[in-house]
Formats: structure tokens, sequence, C-alpha cells
């Protein structure tokens, strides 16, 4: 029998290794921006087309390579980073495998351009799909290029399972930032379809973050700095007020490597006890500097797992550390709510023994005497002018025109006399209160109701819902009882007038006094300007749109100004997978993210006529039944279920 294990020829085997290393677009650019970084490159620049699916391309000023290096380097398993195997625990690059470019030269068309500073000529290699083109010498800047186009032309299932345009694009620009934001000693520009999105000069942590996030990030920060034998923790974590419903702005750091550790994220939320809100996400960027032969990276081809020594410690370090910074800047509140600081002695005061003030007191002055034509308040003291600790008030006769004992000084007021109290009686008959005319009282615009039918006829109106556990809402019905989850009924309420105002009618809108500014990263930007038009349909009007901010002048009727913000950050937390293609889709997404917004929530307590709107507007619905979440939105008891109860 023939042996059947055979071995695969090169290019199979990078396709297949392609799988696992490039799945997108994004993976191209994660790779591209890491060996650039690794070259000592001081500029890197960023430049796709059509979301990476036709152009990814990144240019950098670092050391080149040679003719030998650049024929090689597409070669599975070639490799600058590592010799041996004990070099995986003393690791200070982002690469080592080798695979990258070997599995990208296998799925598109690749170009390469590369010259070291001491070479007159550089190298100039076109490859597609695993296949030599072209190698010729070319004159070149220092540094290296690499061109990859047309990405999975070979693998057309692969580029058919691609996403739109706006979610890859979101995806470049989220392993753009992460790379970015992990090494602000460099110089990064990003370029998509001839726009500049991104222009980074080489500057410090808090400057990098705030020129990738947006210009208000900076009164958002709070410093963290700590350093042990374990590990340095330094970066920043935002504020609580300033959590957000998703988990965009979240970046751990290992080694100047971007990581995800939900472990490691469990510690940042314990340190945010009792400050956020329920399913609100801080955010925070933190740089973690640890032994490299204490992490293990070699966990998953993307290189964003990493397996620690010693996790406990850590989780107890970072966590202590977020707490004692959100303590020191004034973040956490204090356990004394009503303390006035401005009561606090001075420091300058706690050594200066207190003086007992000296009190002038006129026993001659009798405040019933009729005479009051004189009358002097005056403030005395032991000086010779101005005021001092003791006081004195004074009265004076014009019949004797002798004064009382104490002494003037500072100043004095005269006070006119007034009519005395039996004044406002004068001219009214005493001994005979019935000689005193009252004239009747009358009042403007008394309203005058009237009825068709007799009061004995109506019937005195009882309640007719009633809310438990401030959850449910209870009805009777001629059959029995129905049950409706407040929460979820509002919902459906709120999702079919949102859809009908953008699908029939156009919703009206309330004009704000002082429009809205509402600042947002580039990747939320770029959501929002596909958003306007269906937004507009539901009431807002956007006056202008900057790099980091719109400018909201209206405002739907059904919303509070207070909730704009919460709208739209839950809005775009429900499109982090994109938004959808169709109009119809996109505004069902639409009302559903606003639906759920602003829906009574369950907690709240609702007065009657609330409840009585909650279900009439429920089956005034044209689908009653679920919620726009598929979920039952009522139940019914009827007379029968209820008698069953008491069935012996």
């Amino acid at each position: 029998m023939s042996s059947i294990i055979q071995l695969l020829p090169d290019h199979v085997a990078n396709q297949i290794a392609a799988g696992e290393v490039v799945q997108r677009p994004a993976s191209v650019v994660k790779e591209l921006l890491e060996n650039a970084v690794d070259a000592k490159a001081t500029d890197i620049k960023l430049i796709i087309k059509d979301a990476g699916k036709s152009l990814v391309q990144v240019i950098d000023n670092g050391v080149g390579m040679t003719v030998t290096d650049a024929r090689l380097c597409f070669a599975r398993h070639a490799t600058s980073k590592i010799r041996q195997a004990e070099d995986l625990f003393s690791l200070g690059t982002k690469g080592f495998r080798g695979e990258a470019l070997a599995s990208i030269a296998a799925i598109a068309h690749m170009e390469m351009k590369t010259k070291q500073d001491q070479d007159e000529l550089g190298t100039h290699i076109v490859i597609e799909g695993s296949k030599f083109v072209s190698q010729e010498v070319a004159v070149l800047p220092k540094g290296t290029s690499f061109a990859v186009k047309n990405l999975f032309f070979n693998i057309p299932a692969r580029r058919n399972f691609l996403k739109s345009d706006t979610v890859e694009f979101r995806h470049v620009m989220d392993e753009f930032q992460r790379v970015a934001l992990a090494h602000p000693n460099i110089h990064f520009s990003f370029y998509h379809n001839g726009s500049e999105m991104y222009n980074l000069p080489a500057a410090g942590y808090r400057q990098r973050i705030v020129g990738i996030m947006s210009g208000k990030t900076n009164e958002k920060l709070v410093p963290v700095n700590e350093d042990t034998e374990i590990i340095n923790v330094q970066g920043f974590v935002c504020k609580p007020e300033f959590a957000k419903k998703n988990r965009g702005e979240q970046f751990f750091f290992v080694n100047d490597r971007f990581i995800k550790s939900s472990f490691l994220h469990h510690a940042v939320m314990s340190a945010y006890d009792g400050l956020l809100k329920d399913g609100s996400q801080p955010s925070y960027f933190l740089y973690l500097q640890v032994p490299p032969n204490t992490i293990d990276i070699n966990i998953h081809p993307t290189k964003t797992e990493i397996k620690f020594d010693d996790e406990q410690a850590l989780y107890a370090i970072l966590r202590a550390s977020i707490k004692h910074s959100l303590g020191q800047f004034n973040v956490a509140p204090v356990l004394d709510f009503d303390r006035d600081s401005n009561l606090d002695t001075p420091y300058h005061y706690k050594d200066v023994e207190a003086e007992v003030p000296t009190i002038q007191v006129d026993g001659t002055f009798n405040p019933f005497t009729d005479d009051k034509t004189n009358q002097h308040y005056s403030k005395a003291g032991s000086g010779s002018s101005g005021y001092s600790s003791g006081s004195s008030f004074s009265s004076s006769s014009s019949s004797s025109g002798s004064s009382s004992s104490g002494s003037y000084s500072g100043y004095s007021k005269r006070v006119e006399p007034t009519a005395s109290w039996e004044s406002l009686y004068v001219g009214l008959d005493v001994e005979n209160p019935e000689s005193i005319e009252s004239s009747p009282f009358t009042f403007e615009n008394e309203e005058v109701t009237s009825s068709l039918f007799n009061d004995e006829d109506v019937e005195q109106a009882t309640q007719k819902t009633y809310q438990i556990h401030k959850k449910y809402i209870v009805s009777p019905i001629k059959s029995g009882m129905i049950i409706v989850d407040q929460q979820r009924a509002h919902q459906r309420i709120l999702y079919e007038q949102f859809l009908l105002n953008m699908t029939v009618n156009q919703a009206s809108s309330q004009q704000l006094l002082f429009p809205l500014d509402l600042f947002y990263s580039a990747s939320e930007m770029e959501l929002i300007e596909e958003l306007k038009p269906s937004l507009a349909t539901t009431g807002f009007v956007f006056d202008e749109s900057k790099t980091d901010h719109v400018v909201i002048s209206g405002i739907p009727v059904n919303i509070t100004e207070s909730e704009v913000s919460q709208v739209i950050e839950q809005l775009l937390s429900d499109l982090q997978d994109g938004i959808p293609g169709n109009s119809y889709s996109q505004n069902d997404t639409i009302a559903k993210s606003m639906a759920k917004s602003l829906a009574v929530k369950t907690g709240s307590y609702l007065t009657e006529k609330e409840q009585d709107n909650i279900v009439n507007g429920l089956f005034a619905c044209k689908d009653p039944n679920i919620s726009p979440f598929q979920k039952p939105t009522f139940i019914t008891m009827r007379v029968e279920d209820i008698d069953k109860k008491f069935a012996l």
C-alpha cells in the first residue's frame, strides 16, 4: 500500500497559516505597523484605501534590509527577532514567529521597497500569491515600504465574508490606535482614501491619548503611578462621571504590547466599586512594565493574550494603585458630605489663644419708654476709632438732655419715630363690631362647571391599574387580569413611535436655547456621520460637525436635553458591529436602540395615569405581544386559573 502522507507545498502551507494570522485588513495593518516599530523607526505612515481592501501601505524610516534579507523575509519562520527558544522568555520586540509576511504575501499582491542608510541603492520586490514576480535595484530613501493590494484576491470566499467598509475601517482604526498609544515617542500619520485621519507627533502618554481620543479627554484623565519590585504601573484612568456604556476606551499595555485580559479588567472594575452607575464602563489607559521572563506571549497568533506568573499579586497592586489615585485626586467621595471647608481653622491660628470679648451694657435703657425720638446705635471699643471686640448700645433723651453711660465710636444711625400700633384701628367702632362693614370677596375668572348628568348617575371612578414591586402593572379585564412588564411594554410603544416617524411621518423637533456640544473619538464620529440622515428623521437637528465633536440644536420632543448624550452613546454601543446596509434595517436598529435607552426602567415608580398610558399605549401597538427584542410584554391570568389555585 502506497503512503498517503505528503508534505504540503510552501504556497499551500502559507495560505493555511494566513487563515490564522490574517483575518481582515486590520490584521495586515497590525503586522506591518509592529514590524515598523521593531525596525526602530521614528516616523511611520499608514495609507489605506477602501478600508484596506484595495491597499494597505506602511512606510517607515527604520533600519531597512539588505538584498538578502529582503528576499528571505518572505520565507516561513524567517525572523530577525529571536535566535533560539530561550529568547522567547526575554522578548523585547513585537513579532517573533516569522509568519506574518509569508502569510500576507500568500493571499495578496505585495510590493516592498527597502534600503539601509549605508547603502547607495535599495531593493524593490513584487510578489503575487507567494510567487516572486520581480526583484530590482532602485533609488529609495532610508527605511522600508510595504504595499499590500487586493487582499484575498485568490481566496474569494474569504473576501466575500469581509464586512462593509465602515466596519473594516473601524477595525483598522482600532489597530492603529493600539500601536500609536503604545509608542508615543514615534510620529504616526494615518491616511484613508486621500484624507488625513491622524497626524500624531512624538509626545508623552497624556498628549498621545488626547491626540487620539479628543480634545476633551484631558480633563477626564486621572494619573496612575505605582512602582514595585514585580510591576511598574503607569497611565491614566478616567473619572467616574465620564464612564461610558461601551468598552471602547479600555487599553492594557504590557511591555508596550496591547493585550486583552478579563482578569486585569476585573481588578480595575473592583477599584471603581461604588463609583459607577449600573452598566457603565470606565475608560483607562494603563501601561504595565513587568520582567520579560515572568510572562508568556506565545499563546495566540494575534499575541493579545498573555500568561502571568503571579496574577494574584498583579491584581492586588493594580487595584490598589487605581483606588489610591481616585482618592488622591478627590474623585472618590469623602465620608463627611456636609463638612464646610470654610469653617476649618487656618494653620497659623493653631497656637493663638482666644480672647474673651468685652461687652458694654447700658443698664438705664428702657425699650418701653414713650419718648423714642432720639435713638442711637453705636459700636464702642477700647481703641480710638474703628471696630473692636466690644460693643455698646446707648440711648439719649431729648427731655433730660443727658445721655446714658457709654462711649460713641465708629458710626451712629438716627431712627425716625413711627406711629404706634393703635393708629391701625382709628375710626373703628370697637365696642360695636357689627357696625364694621365688610365688602364681599370677588374672584376673577371663576370657573363654572356643569354636567350633562346628575351627580347620582355618575359612578365613582375606581383605580383600574396597580403597580407591583415597581416592575409589573396589573390591570383587570373581563376574563381575569393581565400583568404587564412596564419596561418591555414601554420599549414596544417607543419602538413603534420612532419607526413610524422615520418611515412615514416627519418627526417634530424642539429647538434648544443653547446648542449641545458632544465630543467623540474619530471612529465614533465616522458612525455619527453615517447616522445623521436617519437621526434627522427622528427629530435631531445637527448644526455642524468638527473632527472631534458635533453640535446639536434640536432634539425629539419625547427626549429631554439630559438624555441626548445617553441616547447617542447607547446607539453607538449597539452599532459596534456595523451599520446595516439597507435603510429599513438601519432605521430598525436605531429605533430599537432609542427605545431601549428611553424606556421606563424596572424599579421606577409610576403614577396611576402613567400606568394607564402604558397599558393603553401597549394595546394600541401593531404587535403588543412581544417587545422589540422578542420578549413577552404581558401575561394573562383567567379567573378559572385563579380559582384552581384555591381549589382543595
